[in-house]
Parts: structure tokens; C-alpha cells; sequence
């Protein structure tokens, strides 16, 4: 029912004949199997004399193809259905392609002219109208198809689907194939320091062009940008493009000239933007196409109805960045056998020589288990080795280590304060697990009297560690319920005023639902992060997720190469440093780009760069 161009096969022929089987079963080849990005799917209209059979496995090859406008698509549907199928009203994502079963059958007066088929599989995600990723829990799917025999031409009568369900439904290889992940970007709501910082607000697009809009990668980017933020975004971040801007009709392609300045032409409603409004409106475009064309946009050029409004460059939209206040911190911390905190200077790579760090925690006034470093560098926060006590010192003045900033009065260990954890507004955030009493805590600019989070979506479940994002409106939280513990990001809400502020973490969501066990998390660029944990059943893996849940489109899986028996991780905003990693058996291990774990310390415990 398809034909699949392998780009480059000839080349694979020519190096591989040597060696082609000549024996063995001839397999057919599933839409989705796990495959190469690529193979590319051409949709073929319904032969004629088609048996139903036919017309429904045609209909799903058909979805799995970049068929223009779904034109081919719906000429497995009737008149009345091709006309009313909305495509484009989310995408229903299966472990596998969907399974046909049927037909139903029908009382025997009505079986010539009448038939149902059953689509079903294992749901595993979807998107939704927004375009944002929705993970779920492994769930049951099942639809129904109903074909009729419907008039075409000439008198003959072929069978048509006329009941179908609005949107796509894809088998996982083939979501992979035809979408991407993209972050597009919002501002920060609700920060007392004054400083813009963009969010990434994660969504998929189609790779190359969308079948309904015509639009290209970046152009579907772009409009997805415009449309504001997702759902789940939306109560923490805002827009600076105003209500009702949209790219100028009948524009659907972007892309950088060869100077790589991105011009992007909007309706006449953008050019109510003044101009400090029109430059954050450009570092929001720049930072959502930064990585996606594959000539890098170094500066982007607004345009109104009324012509030329801003441009920005790289450079000035740097200051937009949340992590732009700490000058890219790059040095990693961990706590050495006598409770001390040590340095590893960053600019070695994670392979310099460890030195005490100023103030008080480097001199070990009270031996430490746990800490957290300020993204500026200039503070730490440390959880003594009983977990008991927390104290905030400097790391630039030397001084007596004060008391403590909190007290837990769990009886064990086990059950007292977490690693603390640091935002890019300043605020220092900790865990006390207390069975009697368990509490999200925060610190604001880490000082001053704890203040309680709420936390409504737990459900009765304690969280065990956590890492606050560097824009500080989302936060990742291992959550213990029924003898597992779980991943899930929540969203950081920040009401009242700034002398009393009403804090909570709202929408908790599953970030990686495939792991029934996580045991470690980190942050890992703008919206990734890296979480060591185990499927049902499996072994202990390192990987990465997306913060919405999917898994990162540089890897099949997101899965990293294997290390020994891991008991925390350490990865920092700029992905281009390397990953850092606490074993049982190794000691301190770091992953560099392209390469292979190496040992850098044999000994060592809390390993973390700054936040």
C-alpha cells in the first residue's frame, strides 16, 4: 500500500553486496518498526475493487506520509467524512502501529453494504491542539472504523471509512519520524529582581513540511510561538508579542539569508510593540530557532505591517537568558571523607586538582553530607551528615559557621532533610522528610525565616530530593508513594506580594513514566534532564527526558552509555560540559561530549555545579 525511498541506498548496496543474504524467510516490513530518519513514506490512493481490509490499512499508511493536505488520505474516507476530518485535532501516540482487527460483521441484510473494523494498542502519549506532549501510564486503545459502500464513479460503489475519529494515530518509531521537539520561549511572571528571563515551553512540530499548513519546520515554530504558551506554562510565564500578532498571510518558510539574519514578516498588530518590547519580542524568536535551522540564526529582524520594527542579535539577547547572572558557572562541588567542601575548578573540565572552598565549609567547622551551590558562586548551603541541620555560608569571605537555617526532627537520616537546591531568582530550596512532618521549604534569597510550599498534587506521597530549574518556575521532584519513587515536574506559582508571597507547586506531571524506580535527577540544559533509574524489572539506566516526558530526538531512547551503580548525578545549563556522575564502585566519574566515562576522583560524595 506504500512505497519507501531510502535516500543514499544505492550506497549501501554498492558497500554491502559482499555480503547480501541470498537465503532465509522474506519479513514484511512494519510502518512502525524502528527505522531510519530517512525513509520517507509516499501515500497511495485506494485500488480499485478494494476490499475493506484494504481501505483501512491503507487509510493508517496513509497518515504515516507526508501526504500534502492529507489529500490522498481521505480518499479512503467518504464524501461526507473527508470533508469533516480534522487531522490536525491532536496525534494519539501507540507503543506500536495500530492493530486491525474485524471485520465486525453485521446482521446479514446489511453486510454487503456495511462493515466495522477495531483499532487497537497501547497508548503511551499524545498531543494535544496546543502541540504540547502529554505522557501517560501505559493504557488499553481501542477505536472503531466504520466502512460503507459509497458511489465513486460510473455506478461502481467501493468501500469508504465514514465514521473516524478526528486527529492521527501513530505508532511511537513513527511519531519519531515525522515530529521534533522544539522549546519556544516566554518571559518569567513575577520576579522581584526586574530581570527578563526566558523559559523554555516545550512542543513538536513536524519535521520538514506540515501536510496541512505547507509550513516549514521553523515556520510551524514560529507560529506555535505566536499562539502563546502552553497550558501548563501559561500561569507562570507571558508574551511580549501582542494580542492577535501572527506571521503575514501566506507566509511558510523561514530562514536565514547568508548572514544568517532570520527575517520574519508578522501582521499589522505586532507593530503596536514599542521598542524595548519589540527587542524581547526578537530574543524570543532567536532563542526558539537558535538550534533548529541548520544555518544558526545569529540575529533576527522584525517586521510589521508597516515594515522594519527591531532586530536583535545573539549577543544583546544573551541578557534574556535565565542563567545569564552567574557568568555560566562551570565548577563542580562534592564533599570529600571529612565532611569538607571541595572545588573542582571549571575551566579543567571537571579534571582539576579539588581545593577547599573559602568561608566556613571549607574548613570543616561541622562535617557536611549534602550541598548546594549558588549559580553566582558566592554562597553555599550545606545539610550536615546526620541530615539534621542546614546551614547557608559564604564561599568568598571567611567567617564562623552560623547556626543553622533549618532543623529537621526526623529520627533517621533517611528521614530528615534533602539535598538543597538553588533557583536562578536566588531562592534556596530544601526537603524535610520528617514522617511526622514533611515539608517543601524554601529559603528566599537563602536567608531569613523557612517559608512553607504547598504542594497539592503529592496525594499523599513524600518528596525525597529535588532540583529547581535555573529560570525557577519549574521544579523536579522524586516523589516516594506505594514503595516506588517517581519523577515529576511541577510548576512553581508565586502569589501576594513580595513582603508575603504565597508559594505553591502546582500540575504535578510525570516526566518519566517509563521508570518505575529514579534515584537521581539533574537539570541538564533549559528543558532536560538527566535521571538515573530503572524500568520495571530492568537495571539501574542513565538517561535523559525531555521535561515534558518525551524522550530527547538526539537518541532513539535517551539512554547514556552504562556506568556502575550510580548514586547521583551532576549536569549544568550549558550542555556542552560534562556530565558528572557519583558510584559506588568508581567514585567520581564525568561523561565529556563524544566520549567515554572517565574517573576523576576515587572518593568524594554530593557532587553538583552551582543551582
Amino acid at each position: 500500500m506504500r512505497i519507501t525511498a531510502l535516500l543514499g541506498c544505492s550506497v549501501i548496496v554498492l558497500a554491502g553486496c559482499g555480503s547480501m543474504p541470498v537465503t532465509g524467510d522474506v519479513k514484511a516490513v512494519d510502518a512502525s518498526q524502528p527505522g531510519d530518519s530517512q525513509v520517507q513514506v509516499y501515500a497511495v490512493e485506494p485500488r480499485e475493487g478494494a476490499a475493506p481490509s484494504e481501505i483501512v490499512d491503507g487509510f493508517l499508511e496513509s497518515m504515516t506520509s507526508d501526504d500534502p493536505g492529507f489529500r490522498t488520505t481521505r480518499k479512503y474516507l467518504s464524501r461526507a467524512a473527508a470533508k469533516t476530518w480534522q487531522p490536525s485535532e491532536g496525534t494519539t501516540v501507540l507503543a506500536q502501529a495500530p492493530n486491525r482487527s474485524g471485520p465486525l460483521l453485521h446482521d446479514e441484510e446489511r453486510r454487503d453494504a456495511e462493515t466495522s473494523y477495531t483499532l487497537t494498542g497501547e497508548k503511551v502519549a499524545a498531543i494535544d491542539d496546543q502541540s504540547s506532549y502529554q505522557p501517560l501510564a501505559p493504557t488499553d486503545y481501542s477505536q472503531v472504523l466504520h466502512l460503507v459502500r459509497e458511489e465513486v464513479a460510473d455506478g461502481k460503489t467501493e468501500w469508504r471509512i465514514d465514521i473516524v475519529p478526528d486527529g492521527l494515530v501513530l505508532g511511537q518509531s513513527d511519531f519519531k519520524r515525522l515530529y521534533r521537539s522544539v522549546n519556544k520561549y516566554y518571559f518569567a511572571t513575577g520576579r522581584t529582581d526586574g530581570r527578563p528571563a526566558l523559559v523554555a515551553d516545550p512542543v513538536y512540530v513536524r519535521t520538514g513540511t506540515d501536510p496541512v499548513t505547507r509550513m516549514s519546520t521553523a515556520t510551524q515554530t514560529v507560529r506555535t510561538l505566536l499562539e502563546g504558551p502552553t497550558n501548563w506554562l501559561r500561569p507562570v510565564v507571558d508574551s511580549r508579542f501582542p494580542t492577535g500578532t501572527a506571521l503575514r498571510k501566506g507566509v511558510v518558510a523561514l530562514a536565514p539569508d547568508d548572514q544568517n539574519v532570520l527575517k520574519v514578516p508578522l501582521n499589522d498588530k505586532a507593530d503596536k510593540a514599542g521598542r524595548a518590547a519589540c527587542r524581547m519580542m526578537a530574543a524570543q524568536v532567536l532563542f526558539t530557532l537558535r538550534d533548529l535551522t541548520s544555518a544558526r540564526v545569529e540575529q533576527v529582524e522584525l517586521e510589521g505591517g508597516k515594515g522594519r520594527l527591531c532586530a536583535l542579535d545573539a549577543d544583546e539577547a544573551a541578557k534574556f537568558s535565565a542563567d545569564s547572572g552567574s557568568d555560566g558557572p562551570d565548577s563542580q562541588y562534592f564533599i570529600d571523607a571529612k565532611g569538607t567542601v571541595q572545588k573542582i575548578p571549571g575551566a579543567t573540565g571537571g579534571s582539576g586538582t579539588p581545593e577547599a572552598v573559602h568561608g566556613p565549609l571549607g574548613i570543616g567547622a561541622a562535617a557536611m553530607g549534602a550541598v548546594g551551590v549558588a549559580r553566582d558562586e558566592q554562597r553555599a548551603a550545606a545539610v550536615s551528615a546526620d541530615g539534621q541541620h542546614l546551614y547557608v555560608a559564604s564561599l568568598v569571605a571567611s567567617g564562623e559557621l552560623g547556626p543553622p537555617a533549618v532543623t529537621s526532627a526526623g529520627k533517621k537520616a533517611a528521614d530528615r532533610l534533602s539535598s538543597p537546591s538553588w533557583d536562578g531568582r536566588g531562592d534556596l530550596w530544601v526537603a524535610d522528610r520528617d514522617k511526622a512532618r514533611p515539608r517543601l521549604l524554601r529559603l528566599a534569597e537563602g536567608e531569613g525565616e523557612p517559608q512553607e510550599v504547598r504542594v497539592p498534587g503529592l496525594d499523599g506521597g513524600r518528596i525525597e530530593e529535588l532540583r529547581l530549574s535555573a529560570d525557577g518556575v519549574r521544579i523536579a521532584l522524586l516523589v516516594t508513594e506505594d514503595g516506588h519513587t517517581t519523577l515529576k515536574i511541577g510548576r512553581v506559582e508565586r502569589r501576594g506580594t513580595g513582603e508575603a508571597p504565597e508559594i505553591s507547586v502546582e500540575d504535578l506531571r510525570q516526566a518519566a513514566p517509563q521508570l518505575t524506580d529514579v534515584s537521581a535527577i539533574s537539570w541538564s540544559g533549559r528543558s532536560r534532564l538527566v535521571v538515573v533509574g530503572k524500568e520495571a524489572g530492568g537495571i539501574q539506566q542513565v538517561r535523559y527526558v525531555q521535561a515534558d516526558g518525551s524522550t530527547p530526538s538526539s537518541g532513539a531512547s535517551g539512554v547514556l552509555p552504562g556506568v556502575n551503580q550510580v548514586r547521583a548525578v551532576a549536569a549544568a545549563d550549558d550542555e556542552l560540559l560534562p556530565l558528572m556522575a557519583e558510584t559506588e564502585g568508581d567514585g567520581i566519574v564525568k561523561l565529556s561530549p563524544g566520549d567515554n566515562w572517565q574517573t576523576v576522583l576515587e572518593e568524594g560524595t554530593s557532587l553538583v555545579y552551582p543551582g
